[in-house]
């Protein structure tokens, strides 16, 4: 099996294991440059996200992780502008819709984490969710493996694009040699 990612001896399948493994990943196996551009925002992200998870270790909480969470949201948002910014051959993918929403709803969990706790009885306040380490842990590998599957979809079609034909290569001598068979034909 050829793979660009370090191999789980017991399962003998692709791994990684850590965001920054993810990140060193991203930044080595891109090819052009939106996916390398894309490939660098999700190291980012990976790289924020691995900042709030050590803060949220246990017995703290999302009121001690608000700095890195807020530098999170920014990171998301700078990386969602990139996203929607995208050429047409991403846009047109399945994939990329998908990775949109999981952004999406990334946001709107970082969002939730940063209000303020709400009392029950304040009307029509809605409880705050209690979202623990481990969920926010699989939102986050689940939106970057949303992102991590639009790029590899995207480079499997770069690579099916039929190179440059030679063909192109020698339309200037063809187009001589037509000029060239014209000119005797009208002789």
């Amino acid at each position: 099996m050829n793979s660009r990612l370090p191999i789980d001896p017991s399962t003998q399948l692709p791994s990684i294991q850590s965001f920054g493994e993810l990140n060193h990943f991203l930044r080595s196996a891109m090819a052009d440059e939106e996916s390398l551009q894309l490939a660098d925002g999700m190291g980012g992200l990976s790289v924020s996200i691995e900042a709030v998870l050590i803060r949220l270790k246990p017995p703290a909480g999302p009121a001690e992780a608000a700095t890195q969470l807020i530098d999170l949201m920014t990171t998301l948002r700078e990386h969602r502008a990139l996203v929607i910014g995208l050429g047409p051959a991403w846009r047109g993918l399945y994939e990329y819709a998908s990775y949109l929403a999981a952004l999406n709803n990334f946001r709107v969990l970082i969002g939730q984490w940063l209000l303020p706790p709400v009392q029950a009885g304040q009307g029509n306040a809605v409880l705050e969710q209690d979202i623990g380490l481990e969920d926010f842990e699989l939102i986050a590998w689940r939106t970057l493996g949303e992102g991590m599957l639009l790029i590899d979809i995207h480079e499997q079609l770069l690579g099916q694009m039929p190179a440059e034909s030679e063909s192109g290569a020698l339309d200037a001598t063809r187009l001589d040699r037509a000029r060239s068979w014209w000119g005797r034909l009208r002789k």
